[in-house]
């Protein structure tokens, strides 16, 4: 192997010298660190993003390891923040890290991430809806760019993940409730990655609804397959990498119908 290989070396292939300065001075924020967000976080890193802001209040748990970059036996117990830092440092050591393990509850939302370094892109990763709401109007009043991540619980076909603006959003009741809030709050805009499937109806086994019909406890109804999380943290990590250098691929264009046909070739 050559002594001179680089870990940005594949990177520059495709992104060239200047986009890949722009990746490496840009600061990202991934609030959450479970299954989309710790999946993010990583192929940020990864992609040469040249400082990151973590935020998450939780810790690793045996649950997560089906699907969370910071989930391992050896990890279970300790806090998600200080395990990603260390993830971050292992694969893209210039990369500087803040890290904040902290709950984000609706009175010191705006407070703590406004004492945060100010980040280029925000990445909401987060799993519930007032915390979501409450991000999208701080980006939006900040004028940050921001991705939301929407729901993969129950859902099985990553093909029918998109991007798009939740007033676009269809299928996904997570997106219905957002969609509506939105609305009410003058959250114009927001844009989201989501899956246009149907959630399965999962009913838990030997889980007995609460007394008086009450709804069951989220780990009891929320099911999620290994590779979903991973895939929608990828995907929302790539828009994020393409949209802040600047990339897009000219080449890209579908053909019309017919095309290949004319030119001896079959679809």
């Amino acid at each position: 192997m050559a002594t001179d290989e680089t870990a940005t070396d594949r990177l520059r292939l495709v992104m060239g010298d200047e986009a890949l300065r722009r990746v490496q001075g840009a600061r990202v924020m991934v609030l959450g660190l479970g299954g989309v967000g710790s999946n993010c976080a990583e192929a940020l890193a990864r992609g040469g993003i040249g400082s990151l802001v973590l935020v998450d209040r939780d810790v690793v748990a045996p649950s997560n390891i089906n699907r969370q970059a910071v989930a391992f036996h050896s990890t279970v117990g300790q806090p998600k923040t200080e395990v990603m830092e260390l993830l971050v440092a292992d694969i893209n050591p210039d990369c500087d890290v803040t890290l904040c393990h902290r709950f984000l509850s609706k009175e010191n939302l705006a407070q703590t991430l406004s004492s945060l370094p100010r980040p280029d892109y925000v990445v909401d990763a987060i799993d519930t809806v007032s915390q979501k709401l409450l991000v999208a109007q701080w980006c939006q009043d900040e004028g940050i760019p921001e991705i939301a991540s929407m729901g993969g619980a129950n859902k099985l076909n990553p093909e029918r993940l998109r991007f798009s603006t939740i007033e676009r959003t269809k299928s996904d009741p997570l997106c219905k409730v957002i969609r509506k809030e939105c609305r009410k709050r003058g959250i114009k805009g927001l844009r989201v990655l989501y899956s246009s499937e149907v959630p399965l109806p999962v009913t838990p086994r030997g889980e007995e609804l609460p007394e008086g019909g009450g709804r069951p406890e989220k780990a009891v109804t929320l099911g999620t397959m290994s590779y979903m999380p991973p895939i929608m943290g990828q995907m929302i990590a790539g828009r994020v990498i393409c949209d802040i250098a600047g990339l897009h691929n000219d080449l890209d264009v579908q053909k019309p119908v017919g095309e290949e046909r004319r030119h001896g070739r079959q679809p």
